[in-house]
């Protein structure tokens, strides 16, 4: 075995907290396992903006008590430089949450800071409300939101202006994440670091506040039949008690999927945007005979829906539409106020805000840009993310979404309308806005660049028969947003496509737009998707 490597994992063995993942590394050292150790010790686990987050494992490389221990410890650092002196810790219900969380707890109070847990695993945006709620200076949440099972991940949230930013209870963004990411690689030894159990384990006050403060949100609840699923993960006790306080019926629940279970057992992947993942949902829609499905992601920060259309039967309404209809909704009802998406949603949101002379801004990909615009009324993105109420979750929050929305259903029940009813208004007045994602899945992170270099080095002159009318670098921005790493492309006809690596997953992205007009918009756009395809996968592909 290579000395070097096997001089690197005795040392972290050394300083490794837990028993169980040293004792796994000591038997792959006693069976000579080079490949898996490999493996193990290819870096430390990356921080950025979205925190944390990889698979469960020993090692530098995964998730684990040694590098949540040592991610806390680089944060207490940063925080102490800061007069930053308060935290609130949350977590979901996946595997490692709850030893994440006592581990982020220990080293934070050992550190001297004033430590506040919340009760049990509840949702994201559950965390998001309590940083201000408390008025602490940083939340953590330990989640992979919607990754696979073997994953876990950890947020961090600042609540005052740090680092020249106005963070207001929101995520983390650039230099922030460098200045802790810094400070974790200067942990030499974890062991080293003092450790604390003076903490405060919060009651449920604070999630009554936030299920009367959503609540709230609803002004005419109803009682449409509706059903919901947590996707296995920990909505459910939350959005059940915001849906009764705001005076709606009970919410159907899927059965197989409303209790937290790590192991996501009827979903290959427990993100409602993948394929199959609300179809238990779907069924039960059929059986109750319901009005509207609503899904969770599994930390409940995601939104999703589906309607019954009635010429193709249900369908999920993509996150572009979804954005639409709420905010076409807050637009109507908001005299003065600020939209706002990110780059690679739709550009509808734009036109419905000129539409009521409202402010529209753009930002970045990932709430965490969003949320620092000061007084947004409404933001989205498309990957299912919402935000319809800033002032109490600086955050996408998918359970003030689902009331919302369900609030939206239930008025335009009231005048014999449907959610689709009003997007055919929506797209009759701007056009046809047919929007797709497609992705690719890479083993190794490292073909990302290479891509990304390639097009932009050598950006193709059309692609399936369309000219390719501009080009824009996201490195190079043009508009005033800070430099990331993707590339746009204008093709004729009004098609818009941006090419860009997630933040969050080993895969590189590709969004698309196509706006049309006329009696037959939509399925002119439907083809012309189509035809887009092959290509942009051959693209992604290569």
């Amino acid at each position: 075995m290579d000395s070097q490597l096997l001089a690197e994992v005795e040392a972290w063995i050394a300083d490794d907290p837990d028993p169980v993942t040293a004792a796994l590394l000591r038997s792959w050292v006693e069976t000579q396992n080079e490949e898996n150790l490999k493996k193990c010790f290819s870096g430390f686990l990356q921080f950025g903006t979205a925190g944390l987050r990889g698979p469960i494992g020993p090692g530098p490389s995964c998730m684990n008590r040694a590098v949540v221990g040592r991610t806390a410890a680089g944060l207490a650092k940063y925080m102490k430089d800061r007069g930053l002196t308060s935290i609130v810790i949350g977590r979901d219900a996946r595997h490692g949450s709850e030893d994440f969380t006592q581990e982020t707890a220990q080293i934070m109070s050992g550190a001297g800071m004033k430590v506040f847990v919340l009760p049990r695993p509840l949702p994201t945006p559950v965390l998001a409300f309590a940083i201000t709620e408390l008025g602490v200076d940083v939340g953590v949440m330990v989640t992979a939101s919607h990754n696979p099972p073997q994953d876990n991940g950890y947020k961090v949230y600042i609540g005052p202006t740090v680092d020249g930013i106005n963070y207001r209870a929101s995520q983390i963004i650039s230099p922030t994440d460098g200045f802790i990411s810094a400070e974790i690689a200067a942990i030499t030894s974890l062991k080293s670091q003092p450790r604390g159990n003076s903490w405060t384990q919060l009651d449920d006050e604070v999630v009554e506040k936030y299920v009367h403060r959503t609540a709230k949100l609803c002004k005419a609840p109803g009682d449409l039949k509706i059903v919901y699923t947590a996707m296995h993960g920990v909505g459910t006790q939350t959005i059940q008690r915001v849906f009764h306080s705001a005076g709606f019926a009970s919410l159907i629940l899927v059965d197989a999927q409303a209790e937290p279970d790590p192991d996501f057992p009827t979903v290959a992947f427990p993100n409602p945007e993948e394929p199959g993942a609300i179809d238990l949902a779907l069924d039960t829609a059929r059986a109750f005979g319901a009005d509207l499905v609503i899904a969770n992601d599994p930390d409940a920060d995601r939104c999703a829906a589906a309607v019954n259309d009635p010429v193709t039967g249900w369908r999920m309404l993509r996150g572009d539409e979804l954005g639409a209809l709420l905010g076409e909704y807050i637009a109507r009802n908001t005299k003065n106020g600020i939209l706002a998406n990110s780059i690679v949603s739709s550009s509808l949101l734009k036109k419905i805000a000129k539409h009521y002379n409202l402010e529209f801004r753009e930002t970045l990909t990932g709430f965490k840009w969003l949320a620092k615009i000061p007084g947004l009324t409404f933001g989205y993105e498309e990957a299912l993310g919402y935000c319809v109420d800033s002032a109490s979750v600086n955050d996408k929050d998918g359970i003030s979404a689902a009331l919302m929305l369900a609030q939206l259903a239930t008025e335009l029940a009231k005048q014999n309308e449907t959610l689709l009813d009003l997007l055919n208004e929506i797209w009759k007045r701007h056009g046809f806005h047919g929007t797709e994602q497609i992705s690719v899945r890479v083993s190794d992170l490292s073909r990302i660049p290479v891509l990304l270099t390639s097009l932009r080095n050598n950006p193709p002159d059309q692609i399936a028969g369309r000219s390719v009318i501009a080009i824009d670098d996201l490195m190079k921005p043009k508009d005033g947003l800070p430099p990331t790493d993707g590339i746009r492309l204008w093709l004729d006809g009004d098609i818009r496509i941006i090419i860009r690596p997630s933040g969050t997953e080993a895969k590189v992205k590709c969004y698309i737009e196509v706006v049309t007009h006329g009696v037959n918009a939509q399925d002119d756009s439907e083809i012309s998707i189509n035809g887009l395809k092959p290509d942009l996968l051959a693209i992604l592909s290569s």
